[in-house]
């Protein structure tokens, strides 16, 4: 941009030309202006001061320090641009300071990246010379980077750099915390509730913030006592110890390291009504008469009222004889005595007084007042029996009246013939402490009447009258008889027996026992033994309602008592009210016009009888908005009533039902209830339970979060994501959420809660477990609480490099090896892959240092045997676990080489080799710091050159060991050499032993050789076998040819033309049918010729060729009845020796080398061998197939057969 400014007046337009906006032509310069005269002659220029500028060059990076609210920062640096700087703008991205560490020395600064946020924070106009900007109205303990840029009337210049991180002191928070309201807890406690400071108000350490409750009674605040919340998160508190029936005023304010922030306004509420904390004061009581006593006590205090006092409560109960005490009630707070009445003669009671509100009995007075009735004529004696009865005497045995009424002074025996005038009486007194009288000189076989009464200082009570006859014929009464209990007669608690009575025995009876069992499982226990022996009915009392008895009676005489009687049927008493309310009622806020009242039944033993359901009584309090004053007189509107009856809108509930919870809706909101509870049955209801307090219009959320999703982003962070509840079932505005978290093996141990008051519906869990599963559920509060929470989600961070390995042991240390092993990390953070080994010397052997790497794969192997270290020398271990990558490393030095105090090494080493093992002996060296306790062989293999374990574990006190040389390689030359091992670990090793061959010297029937000469000879036996065989085959022929000589006479000789070539063919055809081993050719034999014209004898045959070969032959026969088209085959009856030969007629044949044998396809001629040369005398017969002429046959000789007759 251009701007011009004249310096002299301007004499027309001036257009001036701006050149271009760059760094070359920034400056000042001078230019002419053309003005045109009137007279369009040129005139002179004016002279104009031109300024060429720019947009500011950016600030080099600001300087800057912290302060609670402010900062300065100090440019220096910048460019003006060729003008005036008409502003500086500073903007900034902050973030809250993390808490600390633990451990950490100072509060923890993450870096800032370039996502962050950048907004324009202050701006600064009309300094161009300024050098220090200051900062205001920035966040307390908050980390900002600032970076500038200046303005002139160009434009800004581009940010400068980015100053470094600083933080902002700390400073006491701005505000006290918000939306405080209270409630009434209970009698002595208030509940406060409030929501608490965001994160950006803590303006601290966030560890430091906490609460702070002042409370005090109105008009009363410098007594005030205050309660410390250290829990910056926490939402509500309890205000404990507080007055019945009171009003307080409550302030809150925050607080952090620095010091506390404003207090709240104040907020207001009372205490509940309770029972009175004290007793009626000045107790008095005073007998007016045998059975009054007349009470006096004076009010309750003002300050132990706590509540509107509704009457008075009269606890009296005889004392030693009454086990709970009974009440007399007086309704109103005006009447201050009362004159109880009824109550037994001459009978000490212990009396207490006690006040009464609509909540409960208060306190009763202490100690208790004694005071006892006034004394009276006693009642009569009891059990009065005459044990002894004589003729002329009798004795007569009593007790003490069960109502003495006074102290006994004595008694007083009458008694008359009971015949005699009513007036006629003999009277004997005696002393209070006789029990027993003897009355003589009476009439025998006479009834006398009996009279005994007891004195105290009012007069003679009542007598007791019986009869007695003196006679000594006496005997036990029979049992009574006829047992009834009318059902007209059963109540609740109390029935009427009838009996009639039995047989007396000839000896009056003096009293009955009533005995009774509850049913089903009862035992028998006796009611009364003391009742009257003119009585025929008794009212049994003090019985269970709703509850079966049988009942049995026996009498009692003089002599003893009667057999009990026949049991009645079971009766059952009538129902009666329940004796008990529900318990445990509780009601809470269910919605914003509704409540839910819970309870629990009533004990089964309290029923008496069928339960029909229950009876819920509310009414509204008026005393919430009204003034202290107004609030002790409580006006009592009729209560409204919700019976859970079957012809009501609401819900039966009988005895069997599990219905314990019922809703109350419709409710005024804002407005406090009042609720109590009975029970009741066909008879009435039970008294009423505690009165339960409720304020309406106040209710958690109904409804879990709903959709709650677990995403995993890191190995140690989950998010969690949820939609809120139903807006119907919300109940107010949700304040935040809570979300709990746990590991899904152990929630009692692991489960943590974070606290989201901001309204979003997403949360990041951090610092959890890697590759660990996690389960989460999320719950919505409002003022009035917390709602349920969601059903668990679970999820799984990922995986992460593991811990170090639990431990790094080594063992087995000799000179050269070593076993290191190491245990799976504590914290594996996924699943591991495997282990990293890495070993190295400390210091280099023999100017090399190696370092080596080995991988083990899996978590299965957790141990390395290492064989190539070198003795003395000190290795440094490092092992580490993998996941995705590897942890950190756990290490550890060990040195090579014996330990100090470890055995000394054996002596003599020596091998001994046979066939299959070899035997290692040693003598033991010298002794360690502990006994030997065994030793171990190593084994160098001449393929490997290292030593390694070979045997372990030899017991101490062996010189030798035995190795099988199946455990050696074949061919390898194996050293030994023996280690001895104690406590403290292995020993010098000792000197090697000779090498030894692991080659096994295999026996001679092993050997190649054994087995060729074997095969070789075992086919040489074969052999000469078969050969044997052969001619012994031969021998048996020539036998059978020898025979055949004197068997034919009918025989003709046939001589060869040819020479022996044909015989010798003829017989090898014939081997060729007997022994194929021999077989030189697949020639079969030829068809034989008709022998009708033909004479032959074997004994030419035999005589030229000296029996050598036998020749074939066979008797054949063709069947009678066989089809001419069967197949000729070579019989078995080959075997047998022949009878007759025709070779001699096949070698002196011309015609031979014409026919069969140049012949190969002829047909074989059909026939059948059906007799053998042993056949016996009988002569042979063959039918042919061509006709039916059968011809015999002369002994020896063959028939001929149809067909042949072309060999002729």
């Amino acid at each position: 941009g251009l701007i011009a400014r004249a310096v002299s007046q301007p004499p027309s337009a001036c257009v001036p030309r701006s050149p271009e906006q760059n760094g070359r032509d920034r400056g000042a310069g001078t230019c002419k202006a053309l003005r045109a005269s009137l007279a369009g002659g040129v005139a002179m220029p004016p002279t104009l001061l031109l300024s060429c500028w720019d947009r500011p060059f950016a600030p080099e990076g600001p300087m800057s320090w912290g302060h609670p609210r402010m900062t300065q920062l100090v440019p220096h640096g910048s460019g003006l641009g060729g003008c005036r700087v008409a502003a500086h703008a500073v903007s900034s991205s902050s973030r809250p300071v993390c808490p600390a560490g633990p451990g950490s020395a100072f509060p923890q600064v993450g870096a800032i990246g370039d996502e962050e946020e950048w907004v324009s924070l202050y701006e600064e106009e009309n300094e161009p010379d300024t050098q220090t900007l200051e900062i205001p109205n920035l966040t307390p303990y908050t980390q900002y980077r600032f970076r500038m840029r200046q303005v002139n009337v160009v434009g800004a210049s581009p940010f400068s750099q980015s100053s470094r991180v600083i933080q902002t002191l700390q400073a006491p928070p701005d505000v006290a915390p918000t939306s405080i309201t209270v409630r009434t807890a209970s009698e002595t406690s208030l509940r406060l509730r409030w929501v608490p400071l965001p994160d950006s108000r803590y303006n601290g350490n966030p560890e430091a913030v906490g609460y702070r409750i002042k409370y005090w009674r109105p008009g009363l605040q410098a007594s005030a006592l205050a309660h410390v919340i250290s829990d910056r998160l926490e939402r509500e508190f309890t205000v404990e110890g507080l007055e019945e029936w009171t009003e307080y005023e409550l302030q809150m304010q925050a607080f952090n390291a620095i010091g506390a922030g404003p207090w709240s306004e104040a907020v207001r509420g009372r205490t509940r009504e309770s029972v009175p904390s004290a007793a009626p004061e000045n107790v008095s009581a005073e007998a007016v008469s045998s059975t009054q006593i007349l009470l006096t006590w004076a009010s309750v205090p003002e300050q132990d009222q706590n509540g509107l006092i509704l009457g008075y409560k009269i606890l009296f109960r005889a004392k030693d004889l009454d086990p709970e005490p009974r009440s007399h009630v007086v309704r109103g707070n005006g009447t201050q005595s009362a004159l109880l009445a009824g109550l037994g003669k001459f009978v000490l009671y212990e009396l207490r007084v006690l006040a009464f509100t609509r909540i409960g009995n208060g306190v009763p007075s202490s100690p208790p007042i004694l005071e006892r009735t006034r004394d009276d004529a006693p009642g009569p004696p009891v059990r009065l029996v005459f044990p002894e009865v004589r003729l002329t005497s009798v004795r007569i045995v009593w007790q003490p009246p069960e109502e003495p009424n006074g102290i006994i002074l004595g008694y007083q025996i009458a008694y008359r013939l009971a015949s005699s005038s009513p007036n006629t009486f003999t009277t004997v007194e005696v002393g209070a402490t006789v029990r027993q009288f003897t009355a003589t000189e009476l009439a025998p076989e006479s009834a006398y009447i009996f009279r005994l009464s007891a004195k105290t200082r009012q007069g003679w009570g009542e007598p007791l009258e019986a009869t007695v006859i003196t006679t000594e014929k006496r005997e036990r009464p029979a049992p009574p008889r006829d047992l009834l209990v009318p059902q007209a007669d059963v109540t609740a608690r109390s029935l009427r027996l009838q009996w009639v009575p039995g047989s007396d025995g000839a000896s009056p009876i003096r009293y009955f026992t009533v005995q009774l069992r509850e049913l089903p499982g009862g035992q028998w226990q006796t009611y009364s033994s003391s009742i009257s022996h003119e009585a025929t009915a008794c009212a049994v009392e003090r019985l269970r309602p709703f509850t079966s008895y049988k009942l049995r009676l026996k009498a009692t005489n003089d002599i003893g008592d009667s057999d009990f009687s026949v049991e009645t049927e079971p009766v059952t008493t009538l129902q009666d009210v329940p004796g008990e309310p529900p318990s445990f009622v509780s009601v809470t806020p269910h919605t914003t016009s509704s409540v839910l009242v819970q309870w629990q039944p009533p004990r089964d033993e309290s029923l008496n009888g069928l339960l029909q359901g229950y009876r819920i009584y509310y009414r509204e309090l008026e005393y919430e908005g009204a003034s202290a004053t107004e609030s002790k007189t409580l006006k009592t509107p009729s209560a409204l009533r919700a019976e859970l009856t079957a012809q009501s809108s609401f819900k039966s509930v009988n005895s069997s039902s599990a219905l314990t919870t019922y809703e109350l809706t419709h409710l005024k909101k804002y407005r406090r209830y009042e609720v109590l509870m009975t029970a009741y049955n066909v008879v009435g209801e039970s008294p009423a339970s505690a009165p339960v307090e409720v304020f309406v219009g106040e209710a958690a959320p109904a409804v879990a979060p709903q959709r709650i999703q677990v995403n995993p982003l890191t190995a140690s962070q989950l998010e969690v994501t949820w939609d809120p509840p139903p807006p119907e079932s919300q109940n107010g505005n949700i304040q935040g959420y809570k979300i709990y978290y746990w590991e899904a093996d152990g929630q009692n141990e692991t489960e943590k809660m974070k606290v989201l008051f901001l309204p979003e519906t997403t949360v990041k869990l951090k610092n959890l477990s890697s590759h660990t599963s996690y389960l989460v559920s999320v719950s919505a509060f409002n003022a009035a609480g917390d709602g349920p929470r969601s059903g668990p989600r679970q999820g799984r961070t990922h995986q992460a490099a593991p811990g170090t390995p639990s431990f790094l042991a080594f063992s087995e240390i000799t000179s050269t090896t070593l076993n290191v092993s190491w245990g799976e990390p504590a914290a594996a953070n996924g699943i591991l892959q495997g282990y990293r080994v890495v070993y190295e010397p400390l210091a280099p052997v023999q100017g090399v240092s190696k370092v080596v790497t080995v991988d083990v794969k899996g978590n299965g192997q957790r141990w390395l045997k290492l064989r190539d270290l070198t003795k003395g020398v000190t290795y440094f271990f490092r092992v580490q676990a993998r996941t995705i990558a590897y942890g950190p490393e756990l290490q550890a030095n060990v040195t090579a080489g014996p330990a100090e105090g470890s055995p000394g090494s054996p002596r003599d080493v020596s091998v001994t080799k046979s066939a299959s093992e070899l035997t290692l002996q040693w003598t033991e060296g010298s002794a360690g710091r502990t006994p030997t306790t065994g030793y171990v062989i190593e084994a160098r293999p001449s393929d490997e050159g290292l030593w390694d374990t070979f045997v372990k574990d030899i017991p101490w006190g062996a010189t030798s060991c035995t190795i099988s040389l199946d455990k050696l390689r074949q061919g390898v030359t194996y050293e030994f050499r023996v280690v001895a091992v104690n406590q403290v670990g292995y020993g010098e090793p000792s000197s090697p032993s000779a090498a030894v061959s692991a080659q096994v010297e295999a026996p001679f029937y092993e050997e190649w050789w054994f087995l060729l000469v074997m095969a070789l000879s075992s086919l040489i036996v074969i052999l000469l076998v078969v050969f044997a065989l052969v001619l012994h085959g031969q021998n048996r022929k020539y036998k059978n040819c020898s025979t055949g000589k004197g068997i034919s006479s009918m025989e003709e000789s046939v001589t060869l033309d040819n020479g022996g070539f044909a015989a010798l063919e003829l017989n090898s055809r014939h081997l060729n049918v007997k022994n194929t081993f021999s077989k030189k050719n697949g020639t079969r034999s030829p068809p034989r010729p008709s022998p009708g014209g033909l004479h032959y004898s074997d004994e030419d045959i035999c005589s030229k060729y000296n029996g050598a070969v036998r020749t074939e032959s066979m008797n054949l026969q063709e069947k009678s009845g066989a089809a001419s088209e069967s197949e000729g085959t070579d019989s078995g009856s080959e075997d047998a020796p022949p009878q007759h030969s025709f070779v001699n007629h096949y070698m002196s044949d011309p015609t031979y080398y014409n026919s069969w044998k140049r012949r190969a396809g002829a047909a074989p001629h059909r026939y059948e061998a059906v007799a053998g040369a042993e056949a016996g005398p009988a002569p042979h017969a063959v039918v042919t197939t061509q006709s039916a002429v059968f011809a015999p046959a002369a002994r020896g000789a063959r028939t001929p057969l149809t067909g042949f007759s072309s060999f002729v």
